[in-house]
């Protein structure tokens, strides 16, 4: 019988180790010196990152980017910069960067040596019951859970960036929502990718009429490549905020409406439900990796949880010496998603209304026996697997940005609309789209969420209860230093998306492009389908299948904003998977690349 250990010694000796852009020898030495000084040019790598000397802003949008990079070289801090380019998103960015959303923030605090998660997720209004969206005959009523007024959770957005200007900042809330204000009322010109989208979502955009007559010209016509793109409707709302403050969206002008628009669409946000939505400031998941700290979101996020048990599965495993895209390394990985995926859809929901065993999933202890379970000749199907037992380990369409300033202040923000557009509907008055995030709630345990999660009984709707999340901004650390910084949009595969970012850094000693660009795969337990981008060698993907995984060809997975401090510069990349993304650094003397 093969053992684990002579299993390895044979592949290691006989196999090839493949990094994207970078020989064996290449990756190992790389990796040795990660956190090091580094040249600004890798000539040994295929894709190159950007270069700040004080400071970098990675964004989805290449407007909103120059927004957060403009407020640093203004002296702001990057969490001024963070409230400036949230903003911003809502306007350049309509799909995904919002003022109707919610989500999830990291933000380290270099004075303190402290890093901190906001959880600024909507939250279910309190009319809001479990059978709200079944029919009389049982069946669930998809329209209205995904695309109506009904489907719209509690927004977070403006609550969750006024509480860390407030806590974290240092500039004035009004000379923050400028930006996005100037943007809305001048416009701006509409790139390939905006008018690409908007065509793709015509259908689904036209069914509300206020949608429609902003997102169209009149007739219905599409907007063309370098139209000037003006929300008058969205001024009027950042016009109110700019001047009244953040609580216009909770109690005053903005709120009426809001609720007027709720109250004639069978909507069920009133103005208590806004009043009473407060932001929370929760610890984050913490855990190591090598020599690295990590920090992620915690619950209702489940991708923190997630990644740092995924990342324990893996240090049992010698995944840099099988090398980057081999058959075993990501068999392995696969194993571990199925592992971690099985057992999100048991133990996570929102910690306000249940104990969650957080330091029992995030066991090295766990891990192990976890790792002792993948074979490694053969795939275990997902009916085989299910949720670990955890007692013997108790103890008494999303957008993501990254941005880190010259002082080492840190913040990280994924958040969403849900789906693309969210809920697709727009009040009269207020210009912009309310989410969908109803959806991210369990309707059962049986029936899977719009990404094909399962869930628990833990995540069914409840007035004021925060729906389970797969949004995961990261920060990992070295020595109490911010180094690297990511996260990504893209539903149920936000979690592997990360954690495949940092296993290429942190493992196989990846510059953060190379890292970015490198294909991806994704598992999720249930359905029992490996999903694998293209460019992963057939010979490795033929091993594969030989042990039982079934293969799905994907699309891109994931939209990247990563940011990395090696103790002397700061480099950005943007995933090339989004159009339009980019990453900026701050150069000193007013200058940016």
């Amino acid at each position: 019988m093969i053992t684990r250990s002579t299993h390895w010694a044979i592949r290691i000796c006989l196999g090839v180790s493949f990094v994207f852009g970078l020989g064996p020898s290449g990756a190992q030495s790389q990796a040795a010196t990660i956190g090091q000084a580094s040249p600004i040019n890798e000539y040994s790598a295929i894709h190159h990152p950007v270069v700040g000397r004080k400071g970098m802003v990675s964004s989805q949008n290449e407007a909103a980017t120059r927004v957060g990079v403009e407020i640093l070289k203004q002296g702001g801090n990057a969490i001024d910069a963070g409230v400036a380019v949230g903003l911003a998103l809502a306007v350049t960015l309509p799909r995904a960067g919002n003022i109707g959303g919610g989500g999830f923030m990291l933000v380290h605090i270099a004075e303190e040596q402290r890093t901190v998660a906001i959880d600024f997720r909507e939250t279910a209004p309190s009319l809001a019951h479990p059978d709200m969206y079944f029919g009389p005959d049982g069946e669930v009523d998809n329209a209205e859970y995904r695309s109506t007024h009904k489907s719209s959770a509690v927004p977070g957005t403006i609550a969750g960036l006024a509480h860390i200007l407030e806590k974290y900042g240092t500039m004035d809330w009004a000379e923050l929502v400028e930006p996005a204000l100037k943007l809305a009322r001048e416009g701006f010109p509409v790139t390939q990718d905006l008018a690409n989208n908007l065509r793709a979502s015509k259908a689904r955009l036209t069914i509300n009429p206020v949608t429609a007559s902003i997102f169209y010209k009149e007739e219905g016509q599409d907007y063309q490549v370098g139209d000037i793109f003006r929300q008058s409707q969205l001024a009027w709302t950042l016009e109110q905020l700019k001047t009244h403050g953040p609580r216009a969206f909770y109690e005053g002008e903005i709120a009426k409406r809001l609720v007027g628009g709720m109250e004639s669409h069978n909507g069920l946000i009133t103005m208590e439900d806004l009043k009473n939505y407060s932001v929370i400031e929760r610890e984050p998941v913490r855990g190591t990796f090598r020599d690295f700290d990590i920090t992620a979101m915690s619950a209702p996020s489940s991708g923190g949880m997630a990644i740092v048990q995924m990342l324990n599965i893996l240090e049992n495993f010698p995944i840099r010496e099988l090398g980057y895209g081999s058959a075993d390394a990501m068999h392995i990985m696969t194993e571990s998603m199925k592992l971690a995926y099985a057992d999100r859809s048991k133990y996570l929901g929102d910690p306000d209304y249940l104990d969650l065993p957080v330091e029992e999933l995030t066991s090295k202890l766990y891990a192990k026996h976890l790792a002792d379970g993948i074979l490694m000749e053969e795939a275990r199907a997902s009916d085989d697997i299910l949720p670990g037992d955890l007692t013997p380990y108790e103890s008494s369409e999303t957008t993501n940005y990254s941005i880190l300033d010259e002082e080492g202040n840190a913040v990280v923000n994924t958040y969403t609309l849900m789906a693309s557009y969210g809920s697709g509907v727009v009040i009269e008055g207020l210009g912009f789209l309310m989410n969908n995030n109803m959806g991210n709630f369990t309707l059962r345990p049986d029936i899977p969420d719009p990404f094909g999660l399962m869930g628990s009984a833990d995540n069914q709707i409840m007035p004021g209860r925060r729906p389970v999340s797969s949004m995961t901004p990261l920060i990992v650390l070295r020595d109490g230093v911010p180094f690297l910084l990511t996260g990504s949009p893209g539903g149920s595969r936000i979690i592997t998306t990360n954690l495949q970012l940092l296993v290429n850094v942190l493992e196989h000693g990846m510059n953060i492009a190379d890292a970015t660009a490198a294909p991806r795969i994704h598992h999720q337990w249930y359905p029992d389908r490996l999903q694998v981008e293209s460019g992963f060698s057939p010979d490795a993907l033929r091993i594969l299948e030989e042990r039982g995984h079934g293969l799905s060809l994907s699309a891109g997975m994931g939209s990247l904003q990563t940011v990395l401090f090696d103790g002397d510069l700061y480099y950005g990349y943007s995933d090339p998977r989004r159009p339009g993304a980019m990453s900026l650094g701050v150069q000193g003397q007013g200058g940016w690349q």
